[in-house]
């Protein structure tokens, strides 16, 4: 093949894509139209559903991400609506197959990672804990510090951080003390069986009825459970105004203290564990002629 041949072929070659681009440039000013509106289109009509989405969900990291998905997804419509002007949304839909099943593969290769993801949006949602709530999940109680799309950090009431994903929070009981706003205290206490259990319960809750941080719409209550082996036992049951844990902790404490003081005024006992020792049973040998 000649110099001259070769150079023909390649000018007819240059010429013809030349023919075809200007044939394009009526496309390819639409195109260009079409991404310019569709991108402001996008972002406004992303915008407003966010907006909307605010309305029910009241996590700003879950209406961010809905916003942004909703955004892409936009855009990805704006994008085959322009390739499809220029006649390549064919090669395009080719290479997504393609990259749809590498998606696939790394969607099992990840799927803890997913699953968390999911259970995180699926939380957000229903709401069952926010942050500052005090909850417990699993083993873990204490105060929320953070609700993230992949995992729940909670702090402990030791002060440790403890980060749970959000798979775990959500497919396990959650304890939550602060939907109500107020915590319930329940102290056991044993007395004696030979004090009067009437005057017991009237000392008993004359003495914790003025603890400040007490709901003044629940009264404290007291029911006698059993008959144990040296005591009556009752359980005195508190309703603390506020879910908070030093609060919580104070009425206990000052429940304990003022129910002793009390106990010591009117002669009321907390006994001992007792050991009776009865030598004359049926069987048995009298402690007096036993052999030394």
């Amino acid at each position: 093949m000649d110099v001259n041949h070769a150079y023909q072929l390649i000018l007819n070659k240059l010429t013809l894509w030349v023919k075809e681009f200007v044939k394009l440039l009526p496309n390819i000013a639409l195109a260009a139209v079409i991404l310019i509106l569709g991108f402001l289109a996008a972002k406004s009509i992303s915008n407003a559903l966010k907006k909307l989405l605010r309305r029910f969900i009241r996590n700003q990291t879950l209406d961010n991400l809905f916003g942004s998905l909703i955004y892409i997804f936009l855009l990805g419509v704006i994008f085959f609506i322009a390739l499809s002007v220029l006649q390549l949304d064919k090669a395009v839909t080719t290479i997504l197959a393609g990259a749809g099943i590498a998606g696939l593969a790394l969607a099992f290769a990840f799927q803890d990672i997913a699953a968390n993801f999911m259970s995180g949006i699926l939380l957000s949602i229903r709401c069952p804990l926010n942050v500052g709530d005090i909850v417990k999940i699993k083993d873990y109680m204490g105060k929320v510090e953070e609700i993230n799309l992949r995992d729940t950090v909670l702090r402990t009431f030791q002060g440790q951080m403890v980060i749970i994903p959000n798979k775990e929070v959500f497919q396990n009981p959650i304890e939550n003390f602060s939907m109500l706003g107020k915590r319930r205290f329940d102290l056991h206490i044993g007395i004696s069986y030979g004090d009067d259990l009437q005057k017991v319960k009237n000392v008993t809750l004359d003495a914790v009825k003025s603890i400040s941080g007490l709901c003044p719409e629940n009264e404290p209550t007291l029911f006698y459970q059993e008959f144990g082996d040296s005591s009556i036992n009752f359980v005195l049951r508190l309703w603390v105004r506020s879910p908070e844990q030093p609060v919580y902790l104070q009425v206990g404490s000052d429940a304990i203290m003022r129910i002793k003081k009390a106990y010591d005024e009117h002669d009321i006992m907390i006994p001992f564990p007792i050991r009776t020792l009865d030598f004359g049973i049926k069987g048995g040998v009298p402690l007096n002629e036993m052999k030394p």
